[in-house]
């Protein structure tokens, strides 16, 4: 039996028109709302009747953690921005949400942006911050549209300017779009980047709370953690409490993609098992098919084995310390499922091409490593890999790991460790056959595509070519993306 949804940021999708303003005001902020508790209700209740610290204090109480990866205490991070400095303050929300496999943010800023702007008021108040940035990812152009239409009706309201509900408190709100770079959901290089400079990530100390936006004290928060903040005023510490476990507390949403038969955005409680979340919520593998591997937290989270292996992980509980302990991350809560069929190399592959490309290049381990597990990779299944290979790619994701400037470099080498660790076999066995693995591999470098097939010549996994998608998608970007992969000219 399937377990039962606990809907906090993921409520607004299930009701009609819910990013309506209009709607919004007269709806319950989430199905444990009592009569009243509607929407800008957790705002004024913050702004007219509690404190800054007792905000504060009433967030780190309910444990809610950072939910873009890290898992920080929301409330203790809060507490680190100064009081009284004199300076101003900025609250920044992380929405660039480039973690492959993530699209959880985006159905915030879709269907329930006013509970995302009602977070932000409550945040901001907490750490007295009376600028705010959300950071959107360049290509999310709806998002983009949800947000700005929600900021104007929120002034036309008053939820937003000056004196908001009446107090001495005020606060304005911008959408900053970035250009697309994965380095820029590490917070020091969005911060970079919002400030019109390079996405770089910058040394810490001094920690963003000290030196941030425009070198001024600044508090850096993911949508979900946002998002979860207006419930937890409304309902108390204790209510977030009741739900998930003792570490990890609270409920979070997971979007499950890849070889299930009911993918999308699901929200429980922290504790219910990858097992039952691929199988009971989700429907398993399609054509009755086991599960090979999942990665739980985004593609930078280890993969761990699944009930097609001798060593089935599936029954671990999806909360941050279960996840350590089973090898893994909880991440960005982007659950990757791949059935018994998946070819691991070929996956690995995909993820590490990835992080060569994304990466920044400012530090050497990342810079120079991400590509060479790439090569050594595309090495191995053209059928020309080298028994050394497989310790070659453990020796390099070492090399990276905890030595580059930020956390792409981890992410790469820990997609590359996840596999090696569980799937080594998979690896030699593709060496050993050589030139029999794979009958046919093409990689075309100048378009970034890739097509690998079986022994079977039957296509494991393909993209769609860009020119056929240019062709059918009505989009002003067409005719370029044509003229690049060398269709019509511009």
């Amino acid at each position: 039996m399937a377990p039962k949804e606990v809907r906090v940021c993921s409520f607004g999708r299930h009701i009609e028109d819910y990013w309506k303003l209009s709607v919004y005001e007269q709806t319950k902020l989430c199905e444990d709302a009592e009569e009243g508790m509607v929407g800008y209700s957790a705002a004024r209740k913050a702004l007219t009747t509690m404190s800054p610290d007792e905000v504060i204090e009433e967030v780190k109480r309910s444990g809610l953690r950072g939910k873009g990866g890290a898992g920080f205490n929301t409330g203790l991070k809060w507490s680190f921005m100064p009081k009284d400095d004199g300076l101003e303050h900025f609250l920044v929300v992380n929405g660039d949400e480039s973690e492959p496999g993530t699209a959880n943010d985006r159905e915030i800023m879709t269907w329930s942006p006013h509970l995302l702007l009602e977070g932000i008021i409550i945040a901001s108040y907490a750490i007295r911050a009376n600028t705010c940035y959300i950071y959107i990812r360049g290509e999310m152009f709806k998002q983009i549209r949800c947000m700005n239409r929600a900021i104007e009706e929120a002034y036309e309201k008053g939820y937003l300017g000056k004196n908001i509900f009446g107090t001495d408190f005020s606060l304005d709100v911008y959408v900053q779009t970035g250009a697309g770079a994965y380095i820029c959901g590490e917070e020091t290089a969005l911060l970079s980047s919002l400030m019109g400079e390079r996405g770089y990530p910058r040394p810490k100390p001094p920690f963003p709370a000290q030196k941030g936006a425009f070198d001024l004290p600044t508090t850096v928060n993911n949508v979900q953690t946002i998002a979860t903040v207006p419930a937890i005023i409304a309902l108390g510490a204790d209510w977030h409490l009741s739900y998930g476990t003792e570490k990890s507390p609270g409920m979070r949403m997971f979007c499950v993609s890849g070889h299930v038969q009911r993918p999308g955005h699901y929200e429980f409680p922290f504790g219910i098992t990858l097992r039952e979340l691929i199988y009971d919520v989700c429907g398993g593998p399609p054509g009755g098919k086991k599960v090979k591997a999942v990665i739980p937290g985004g593609s930078s989270a280890p993969m761990i084995p699944g009930d097609a292996t001798d060593n089935d992980l599936l029954d671990t509980p999806l909360t941050y310390e279960d996840c350590v302990t089973a090898g893994t991350l909880l991440g960005s809560g982007a659950v990757i499922v791949m059935d018994e069929d998946t070819d691991i190399v070929w996956a690995a592959h995909n993820l590490i091409r990835f992080y060569a490309h994304e990466s920044c290049g400012k530090c050497t381990p990342c810079r120079e490593g991400t590509p060479w597990m790439r090569m050594v990779l595309e090495r191995i299944l053209r059928g020309e890999g080298v028994s050394e290979d497989v310790k070659l790619l453990a020796d390099i994701a070492e090399g990276i790991e905890t030595k580059s400037f930020c956390a792409l470099g981890d992410a790469a080498a820990w997609a590359m460790q996840g596999a090696l660790r569980h799937f080594s076999h998979e690896f030699e066995e593709k060496i050993r056959r050589g030139k029999g693995a794979a009958k046919v591999f093409q990689a075309s470098y100048a378009s970034g595509l890739m097509s690998l097939y079986q022994p079977t010549l039957e296509p494991v996994r393909t993209h769609r070519d860009p020119r056929r998608e240019a062709e059918q998608i009505a989009h002003p970007l067409a005719r370029r993306m044509r003229a690049w992969y060398g269709g019509d000219e511009e």
